[in-house]
């Protein structure tokens, strides 16, 4: 295997650690705390532990200083080396231990082979030149008293790891939990929902480092939120002041004479007077002021009475019939838009089902573009050369922000061929509206004044309520 080919597998490698490997916040401060505990445990258990074998070493040592003395007054006295296992010039003495004793001093000397007990060595000159030494084994009970010292070291330096990691996991988790509140609260403040504070969605009694990332985040949503009501205010006020002078043009225009150039100058008035409308209703709604009246109807019979009359080529299929509960008006908006939308950037044939409260409109074109299925839709924008060059962007803006009004959900995705590849093309763009369950009481919505079918346009039959001599 050549350098390229390990070098590329080792940046491919890192490439996967690095978009997959994730850790957060509490296993992070764990690890920290247990890796800083357990470098202060090793510490502390060396340092007890050298400092109890010098300390009993030095005792051993005074022991054996005190037994060398006693043991040279009895050999002056009586010439006698059967006390202590003293012996007279003893060739295993130690080296560094004969250099101190032929110096003309009493010493001792520990002799550490490695085996774990040491031997305590002690020597005092003699009068008559001989050299007087003993040496003992470092006694049994003391080296049994540092095995259980060490013993007791490790059992500590791990509780304190394990503590540690406790510590950290409950400290991190702490934190984690507050990250978590804060970034919900930013993602529900992006979506749009202005009453959410992330100061006061973390909570909490003791204020840290979160607490001025939440009031950061809430200082900036409010000044976006002020800026954009800014903008909507000036549109909606650019918009408002066109509507007179567009709307004159508009009348001026029908008093031109006949011609191909009045046609001309009437088209680009009308589609003037189409975008001051959009343009305020896209102010309306994005001011949250609208709100729904509602009433019962059946979602599948009032699709196919209103797309007969919006477009006669739609084909409507009728899965499931459901009742629901909606404003007519908006939910006419919103199909409307739907379908002027796949007539002009789609193909025929456009096909609407409605199944339950789900009703799905199609066409057979090249799809939306990647943009707005990212992003959802954005004003003033259409998308790809493929499905652009007619509109503003305007109409699905108008949809999204009706299917809002009326509690529902709008979403967007194009069809595509089985097996196909992300590059390939879309064989069709489809827009659901996901009607509520229930009545969208928390848009500010109110119901309508329920008729009897006599006053109601879309249940009146003639044939029914007229007397028989007018049928």
């Amino acid at each position: 295997m050549s350098s390229r080919t390990v070098a590329a597998l080792r940046a491919r490698l890192r490439t996967r650690l690095g978009t997959r490997l994730r850790i957060g916040v509490r296993w992070k401060i764990s690890a920290a705390i247990a890796l800083v505990g357990a470098l202060v445990a090793v510490a502390l258990s060396l340092v007890v532990h050298n400092a109890a074998r010098v300390s009993m070493l030095d005792n051993a040592r005074d022991v054996q200083d005190e037994r060398i003395l006693y043991a040279q007054r009895i050999y002056e006295t009586s010439g006698r080396t059967s006390q202590f296992g003293m012996k007279i010039d003893d060739p295993a003495m130690p080296k560094e231990l004969l250099s101190k004793v032929l110096a003309g001093r009493r010493a001792t000397y520990v002799a550490d082979d490695g085996g774990g007990v040491p031997d305590i060595w002690a020597a005092v000159p003699l009068s008559d030149g001989h050299i007087l030494s003993l040496h003992t084994r470092f006694t049994d009970r003391s080296a049994t008293v540092m095995r259980d010292l060490d013993q007791a070291l490790v059992i500590g330096s791990i509780s304190v790891v394990f503590g540690g990691c406790a510590l950290g996991v409950l400290i991190g988790g702490q934190l984690s939990r507050r990250l978590r509140k804060a970034a919900t609260a930013a993602q529900e403040v992006a979506q749009g929902q202005t009453d959410v504070s992330v100061r006061d969605a973390i909570g909490g009694v003791v204020r840290d480092e979160t607490d001025d990332l939440a009031r950061s985040v809430d200082a900036m949503a409010d000044a976006l939120k002020q800026r954009l009501e800014a903008e909507r205010r000036v549109t909606a006020d650019i918009a408002h002041e066109l509507r007179t002078p567009v709307t004159g043009l508009l009348t001026a225009a029908e008093l031109l004479p006949p011609g191909r150039p009045t046609e001309l100058v009437r088209d680009r008035a009308q589609a003037m007077r189409t975008l001051v409308e959009d343009v305020l209703e896209v102010a309306r709604l994005d001011s949250a002021a609208e709100r729904a009246e509602l009433q019962d109807l059946m979602l599948g019979e009032f699709v196919t009475r209103r797309i007969a009359v919006l477009n006669s080529d739609v084909r409507v299929t009728v899965v499931h019939e459901s009742e629901v509960t909606t404003d007519p008006r908006r939910l006419e908006r919103i199909l409307g838009n739907l379908l002027a939308n796949a007539a002009k950037h789609g193909k025929p044939p456009v096909e609407v089902s409605v199944e339950g409260r789900v009703v799905r409109v199609r066409d057979h074109g090249p799809g939306f573009p990647t943009g707005l299925l990212e992003e959802g839709p954005s004003r003033f924008r259409t998308g790809s050369t493929d499905r652009a060059g007619v509109g503003h962007g305007l109409g699905l803006t108008i949809a999204a922000g009706q299917a809002r009004v009326l509690g529902a959900r709008l979403t967007f995705r194009n069809v595509t061929p089985a097996g196909a590849g992300p590059d390939d093309p879309a064989e069709g763009a489809v827009a659901v509206l996901w009607l509520p369950e229930h009545a969208p009481t928390n848009t500010g919505s109110y119901p309508m004044l329920q008729l009897s079918d006599k006053y109601r346009p879309d249940k009146y039959r003639p044939d029914k309520h007229w007397p028989d001599k007018y049928k």
